[in-house]
């Protein structure tokens, strides 16, 4: 069957770990405090604060209890929705203000340019939020990117080793399962996702197997045949 949408996660499949790591994490955790203090009272600050407080089972934590407790999630790297979106709320105030620019590899978006040429679908699923998502494709060292994707999945629709969540995109983007294929660095992920039907590719970039998954170390040997949609047969699972 002709792949006829792409879902592709983010780090370590469009952009780099390290720039998550190295740039993003640390800025969220050194500006979250302060942007949490400033803007606590308003009402899209204040529903997530809410949700961190019924999902830490604390409902009536003062604001420093929950900055503690977001910054503790933070150190454990936990994808928790409300950590998630919090997060994007300061990511946003630092790429407006330039201080944070999208890291997404040349290759992935020469290759994204071409999809979209070829008419398929592009779509995101990433365990950070949509706004994060959308800012790290809209602000990045690339340009715009946004208008290549026709949408945006995190963990509202469910945790990315869970094949349940990707039954539910695929209901979202009106595709059958075997004619989008989904790209991650994890295989866990794609575990779940092909036990949903889709078709799937790791992105090894440092080399290596995603074992029991069809694997290349970027985004121009994924191998989609012009105008066809389909995988090249140099590029078939091993």
């Amino acid at each position: 069957m002709p792949i006829r949408a792409i879902l592709t996660d983010i780090e370590g499949t469009t952009s780099s770990v390290s720039f998550v790591y190295d740039v993003l994490f640390p800025y969220a955790r050194q500006h979250l405090p302060a942007y949490l203090r400033a803007h606590a009272d308003e009402p899209e600050v204040a529903a997530q604060l809410a949700a961190v407080r019924r999902e830490a089972g604390e409902p009536e934590a003062e604001l420093e209890r929950v900055i503690a407790i977001l910054l503790a999630w933070m150190d454990a790297d936990r994808k928790v929705t409300p950590l998630k979106a919090l997060q994007g709320m300061v990511w946003r105030e630092g790429y407006r203000a330039g201080e944070i620019r999208g890291h997404v590899y040349p290759d992935a978006v020469t290759a994204l340019h071409a999809w979209k040429q070829q008419g398929l679908g592009l779509y995101v699923y990433s365990s950070g939020s949509v706004q994060a998502q959308r800012l790290i494709f809209g602000c990045s060292d690339a340009g715009d990117l946004t208008p290549l994707f026709s949408g945006y999945f995190d963990t509202e629709v469910g945790h990315k080793r869970d094949p349940a969540a990707y039954r539910r995109i695929l209901g979202e983007i009106g595709h059958g399962p075997d004619e989008v294929l989904f790209l991650s660095d994890v295989v866990e992920e794609l575990d779940a996702a092909r036990e949903a039907g889709l078709q799937t590719c790791g992105l090894a970039r440092e080399g290596g197997e995603l074992s029991g998954h069809r694997t290349v170390s970027g985004f121009e040997a994924i191998g989609l045949d012009a105008g066809q949609g389909s995988p090249s047969a140099d590029h078939q699972a091993r």
